[in-house]
């Protein structure tokens, strides 16, 4: 059986127990299902952050997903995957981002999950602008992330 993921960039929120339901509803083959959900922190360094704005290429970030996605898709036996990313102003405690796998084990769909995250954190083509006391700044990469992603690509 094909495996398709399912990939959304939206500005609207999301029900995440709704999408993992969505995706393994009515399975006999799936025996995991590892979901990432990634919160808007309201602060950052100890400063209280209002909110975030997130920007995307429309197309262009679909697309890279997909790239990635059909990646974790090859290199796991993945039975589905659900990927959504939101856009736009996302106060504190809202949901920003979803990754949901599910495999007949659990460490493929673990390691798929981590796979994707990895990449979305560090080169998935979103902006990221922070809202605080101080105004607003853009965000820039950090090395950790960075190196958490290098580790996928080790021979």
């Amino acid at each position: 059986m094909s495996v398709t993921a399912t990939i959304r960039i939206q500005e609207a929120d999301f029900d995440v127990a709704g999408e993992i339901a969505a995706l393994s509803q009515g399975r006999t083959d799936v025996g995991a299902v590892v979901t990432f959900s990634g919160v808007c922190r309201g602060s950052e360094n100890g400063e209280p952050i209002a909110a975030l704005t997130l920007e995307h290429y429309p197309g262009m970030a679909e697309a890279e997903i997909g790239r990635h996605a059909d990646e974790a898709l090859a290199r796991w036996p993945l039975k589905g995957l659900t990927i959504i990313h939101r856009f736009g102003r996302i106060a504190p405690g809202e949901n920003i981002v979803l990754v949901v796998t599910a495999s007949s084990h659990r460490q493929a769909a673990f390691e798929a999950a981590d796979f994707l995250m990895d990449y979305l954190k560090t080169n998935a083509p979103f902006w990221k602008r922070e809202e605080s006391e101080k105004g607003t700044s853009w965000v820039d990469a950090r090395d950790h992330d960075d190196a958490a992603a290098a580790r996928w690509t080790k021979p």
